[in-house]
This record gives structure tokens, sequence and C-alpha cells, in this order.
């Protein structure tokens, strides 16, 4: 019979350590392999069908007929499912031709296939992110989007959610001439880091706060510190709450700041001042002290000058729409709404406030 031969109890552990170190690094390996699989498979699915729609779109423009269009669509699509299968049916060839209509081959690959030039920060984006861009009318606002769907890693869900409730509409960019945003938009592909005018926006929604009719400006701002992790997401990513009625000493003078955040991407103090009512003149005084002193005793070496948020339960437009287009001024005015209003009616304010903004930068040029 052979003999047991028992081993010492440190070889053990040691022999089990190297046991786990051996797993995780083989898992990672596995992890990795699937991760690179399914990018570029992805990246094959959304190239893949950009091609077929653009092929269905120049076979249907060079005979230009609708009506030929449809029935050339139709006999695909009998053809194609009988030999691949039902994905490729009537709606699907649908959408790869809309893709095709919405966006260039380069603008495809940019979203879609990995390089060596990717930011990893980056999101890749799938076919059913750029399915649900192609929902977005205006050129401008759907390469907006595109943007800050790969630099902010939105999900599917969340890009839905921005493009309802008009993101691109709410933002200082907006109200800019279309060549300007042209050009901005081009900085932001090229750098991959977001302005202040595509992070700050017009309108903030706070329904998560669930108030009465009647609050005071602390309630708001109790409210949001039990609902910080909302208030965050609704105010974008790299937010980062730092501190509550932030004391600021001026001249012996105590002043306390309603909000303090960072941002990370614009490495930015931000401050932000709940106000009931209206925007008033005095409120951007009040802002600009916190700001100077922010800049002065908080802001760290590397950091840009702090940027200030006005947060107004109502909106005057006009005013508004001044301080947002001044790209000199580190102030933002917003409005913010503890109820969702109408869609329509938000619409056509937004509208509004565009209109208004583009009037503004003609009569400046004059």
């Amino acid at each position: 019979m052979d003999k047991i031969v028992f081993k010492p109890k440190d070889e053990v552990t040691s022999q089990n350590e190297e046991t786990k170190v051996l797993y995780s690094d083989v898992c990672q390996i596995i992890s990795d392999a699937r991760t690179r699989l399914a990018t570029y498979a992805n990246a094959e699915v959304c190239m893949t069908n950009y091609y077929v729609g653009r092929r269905i779109k120049e076979d249907v423009l060079y005979n230009k007929r609708a009506d030929y269009g449809q029935k050339v669509v139709r006999n695909l699509v009998e053809r194609l499912t009988n030999d691949f299968g039902k994905g490729w049916g009537y709606e699907k060839l649908k959408q790869c031709i809309r893709i095709a209509e919405c966006f260039t081959e380069e603008e495809i690959r940019y979203a879609c296939v990995p390089n060596s030039n990717w930011v990893h920060a980056c999101t890749q984006l799938t076919w059913s992110h750029i399915r649900i861009l192609t929902t977005v009318k205006d050129s401008l606002a759907r390469q907006f989007y595109m943007e800050m769907c790969m630099i902010e890693n939105w999900s599917v869900k969340i890009l839905i959610q921005k493009i309802d409730n008009q993101l691109f509409e709410q933002t200082a960019l907006s109200k800019k001439p279309n060549e300007i945003i042209r050009k901005e938009l081009m900085e932001t592909k090229e750098t991959k880091s977001l302005s202040p005018d595509m992070i700050f926006r017009s309108t903030y929604f706070l329904d998560m706060l669930n108030f009465p009719k009647n609050f005071s400006e602390n309630d708001l701002e109790s409210a949001i510190l039990l609902q910080i992790q909302e208030f965050l997401r609704e105010l974008g990513n790299d937010f980062a709450f730092l501190e509550r009625q932030k004391r600021i000493t001026v001249d012996a003078t105590d002043y306390y700041l309603d909000l303090l955040f960072y941002h990370r991407g614009l490495r930015r103090l931000v401050a932000i001042e709940l106000k009931l009512g209206k925007f008033k003149p005095e409120h951007e005084g009040q802002m600009l002290l916190y700001l100077r002193y922010l800049n002065r005793h908080e802001k760290k070496e590397g950091e840009e000058p702090p940027i200030g948020l006005i947060l107004c339960s109502e909106g005057n437009t006009e005013h508004v729409e001044y301080l947002m287009l001044d790209k000199d001024s580190p102030i933002k005015v917003a409005q913010y709404y503890t109820r969702l209003p109408d869609k329509d009616l938000l619409s056509q304010k937004l509208r509004k406030a565009i209109e208004i903004a583009r009037e503004q930068l003609e009569e400046r040029k004059i």
C-alpha cells in the first residue's frame, strides 16, 4: 500500500494562490477574445447593412421611379428570405436604405468600426444605435447625438430618452448658425472632448423630486440631495457632487453657494444656484462673485476656470438667451421643471428660443 504524503500547509496555500492567478489570467484571455469578436461582428453587421442599403438606393435612384423601387424591394425580400432567412424582411431592407440615406460610408466606419485611432473611452455604436439615429431628421442634430453617444457611452435606451427629450434643441449649441455648429461638432469629433455649449442646457427636468405645488429654494436643494443620483443623471455624464451650502467669505461677509459640483471632462468646478421665479440681472452679479472666489481659492493646478449654472423655475427667454450666447461668459442660465410639460408645448418653446437666439446673433453681425 502506497504511503500517503502530507504536504506542508504553506506549500498547499502557495499552490492554491498560483491556481487562482492562473484561472484569473485564462478567464481574462477568454473574455478579451469574446469582446473583440463581438466588436468586429457588430462592425460587420453595420457595414453590411449599410452596403446593402446603398446598393438598393443606387438601383432605385438610377431608375428614378418610386413604384419600381417598391417592386425591387419586394422581389428582393422574397429571394433573400428564402436564401438567408426571415432576418432580411421588408422592414429590415427599409432600415438599410434609410441608413444609406442618412449616413456616408465614412460616418458608419467612424461610429462602428474600431481602429488604432480610437480613444478607449469612446463607445462603439451598435446597429440599434444607428437605427435610432436615423429617426433624427436634422443632420446636425443627428451628428450631435452620434458624438454624445460615443463620448458619454450612451446605451440605446438612453439615446432614445435624449432624443425624445430634445436634448440638442436645449443646448446653447443648437442656437448658433449652422456653419458654427458644424465647426464645433468637427472639433468634438477630432478631440473627443465636449464644450460647455454641448453640456449645459436651457431646460432641466426635476420631476423625479416629486414636489408639491408650493416649495422653497431650501426644499428644492434638500430634495436634490436626497435624489442626488437622479439629479446627476439629469445633469449629464461626468458631474461629481462636492458640497452643499459652500461658504464663501468676502470682506468678512459670509455667502453660501447652493451646490458645488466638478465636471471631469471640462476639468472645471461647477457652481449651481437654485432660484424660484424668473432670472434677474442681480443673479448674474452674485454668481460672478462666487466664480471669482472659486477661481482664486478653490481651483487646482491644471483645471479650467469655474463655470456657473443658475437654475430658475420660470423662463424669460430673451434674458436667458443673451447669457447663453455670450461665449466669453462663465455663466449659464436654465429653466427647471418639477413636472414634465406637454411635449408639443416644450417643442414650441425650444423652437422659439432657437429663433430668438439666431435673430440676436444676426443683429450683432449688423
